[in-house]
């Protein structure tokens, strides 16, 4: 690492989306997952892709990607202050709910969005959880 500079946080997470995408992105991210989103900037909005707030100082940006392939291991982890409220905004919006209790102490499940990107949707303030 260069000398005398540090990594002093994490401002977005890019996932890929196919090209025409956007719309159900928007009904997932914002519409079940309730994320605001935010314009994206003139220059790169022509090319296609949503971003939503994540929280007060983090972003998830999709972005088209031309030879599209689902995330299947790569993720984002969204923390929210009731999980079984989400797991049943997903469920009813027909999205498939998988619980994991593979890290003791953590309440957590995975989902697909509507594009077949694996996220996973934790319960926020838990014990060895990071900040």
């Amino acid at each position: 690492m260069t000398q005398g500079v540090e990594v002093t946080g994490l401002h977005h997470v890019q996932i890929a989306c196919p090209a025409g995408s956007e719309n159900r992105l928007r009904e997932f991210y914002g519409g079940v997952l309730d994320l605001p989103e935010i314009p994206k900037p003139p220059a790169l909005a022509a090319r296609g892709g949503c971003w939503f707030a994540v929280g007060p100082s983090h972003e998830l940006h999709c972005g088209v990607e031309e030879s599209f392939t689902p995330a299947r291991k790569a993720h984002p982890c969204l923390l929210v202050s009731d999980v079984d409220v989400v797991a049943a905004a997903v469920t009813d919006a027909g999205g498939a709910v998988r619980w994991d209790d593979a890290i003791p102490g953590i309440r957590r499940f995975h989902t697909d969005d509507p594009c077949g990107n694996r996220v996973e949707i934790q319960q926020a303030g838990q014990a060895g959880q990071a900040g």
